[in-house]
């Protein structure tokens, strides 16, 4: 089975797809409209929906034509607080909502394979769950899908995903084995002294100056706490004290992220964090509070032979110099938490093109893609899953 040449004879439907949905952009847990089109479009393929799944995900599943194992595909499809500054005609009509990390680009990409394989479930020995999922952008999604129930009927034996890369030239895809995003964490640090009078300090506990020498304390966790062969990040990105010059406050916040390939590692951070503000902010006579969300608890690490299987596919239609190998990323991604459950496999499209504008990085407002990735998403996630149905069925590798 070879779906190149049905996926080059949607490529239009699939535009018209992405633009239809780039229009409407919605944030995290708000997809209802975005929601609606998903299913309703599934519905008009045939295939049994199930709408609401983890507040506003879609799952939708196709059933071959002999019984097997079942695949599972997956988008995410909720949009960013950005207002849309990219020129294009199809540009967002919600004001202040943008789809500037291209989950437009991810669900036309799953909508194509949907159809794709429904043009061929009589041929294939297994089923194909394809998951829409919301709130990837805070983290949340995939966990509220799971715990709805989305990998419960038919269970999947295996899981593939893409996000769009504007960084990879168009006509290429990154592929490895391992790992490829991290594990992440949002920290909050409260930092409490004795406020007083700015001109009077001695008889304060300042906790601008207990929270500033944990900013830098901090810096030693990744630099001479962590082995220099684990990559690691620990970052402060917020740093909120004080309502005038002249006022020594009561408390200092900070927030921040960690990141970690390792498992270990990235739960043995936090305990790193909290020996270093403990002490530190003790040092200056000061007390501090750390608390962790563990927003993405997973790196997304990718499975041997689900790699292989997409690559394959990928090298079936495009060649061996499609496949390129990326460096990996500290960013999160919650795909993770599928992969926790079954093997699998996270892939980056090329949708960049310097000759169209399509060099501008996610959350910008400038975003573009090129839309020839399309075609080439819709086509690699339905031979996957082809492929990966009749490996398994096979027992094969």
């Amino acid at each position: 089975m070879n779906l190149w040449s049905d996926a080059t004879a949607i490529e239009q439907e699939l535009i018209d797809l992405r633009r239809e949905l780039h229009q409407h952009p919605e944030l995290s847990f708000e997809e209802r409209w975005t929601s609606a089109f998903i299913a309703d479009y599934l519905e008009k393929l045939g295939l049994a929906v199930r709408r609401n799944v983890g507040r506003t995900g879609v799952v939708a599943v196709l059933r071959g034509g002999r019984p097997g194992p079942t695949v599972a595909l997956r988008a995410d499809m909720d949009a960013l607080p950005v207002t849309e500054e990219s020129g294009v005609p199809y540009a967002s009509e919600n004001p202040g909502r943008m789809h500037a990390c291209g989950h437009d680009t991810h669900v036309a990409c799953l909508l194509g394979a949907a159809k794709l394989l429904t043009g061929v479930r009589a041929q294939l020995g297994g089923n194909v769950a394809f998951l829409f999922q919301p709130a990837e952008e805070i983290g949340a999604g995939a966990e509220a899908m799971l715990a709805d129930g989305a990998f419960d009927d038919p269970r999947p034996d295996m899981v593939f995903g893409l996000h769009n890369h504007p960084e990879i030239p168009i006509g290429k895809v990154a592929i490895k084995v391992g790992p490829l995003m991290a594990a992440s964490a949002s920290i909050a640090i409260n930092v409490r002294g004795k406020g007083g009078h700015g001109a009077m300090p001695h008889r304060d506990i300042d906790p601008i100056v207990a929270a500033s020498a944990i900013v830098m304390n901090l810096q030693t966790i990744v630099s001479r706490s962590v082995n220099p062969l684990e990559p690691a990040v620990v970052t402060i990105g917020q740093f909120h004290a004080g309502t005038a010059g002249n006022i020594i406050p009561e408390t200092a916040e900070l927030t921040g992220t960690i990141r970690a390939f390792d498992e270990g590692l990235y739960n043995e951070l936090p305990r790193m964090i909290e020996r270093v503000i403990t002490n530190t902010a003790a040092a200056f006579g000061a007390a501090a509070e750390l608390k962790v969300h563990q927003s993405i608890p997973a790196p997304v690490v990718n499975e041997e032979r689900a790699t292989a299987i997409v690559e394959r596919a990928v090298v079936k239609a495009l060649g061996e110099d499609a496949v390129v190998r990326p460096t990996p990323s500290m960013g999160g991604e919650d795909f993770a938490l599928f992969q926790k459950r079954v093997p699998g496999c996270f892939i980056w499209l090329g949708v960049g093109n310097p000759a169209i504008g399509a060099v501008h990085p996610w959350h910008s407002p400038h975003y573009l893609v090129d839309e020839r990735a399309l075609k080439i998403g819709a086509y690699t996630l339905a031979q996957a899953a082809a492929d990966a149905i009749d490996n398994l069925g096979s027992g094969g590798r």
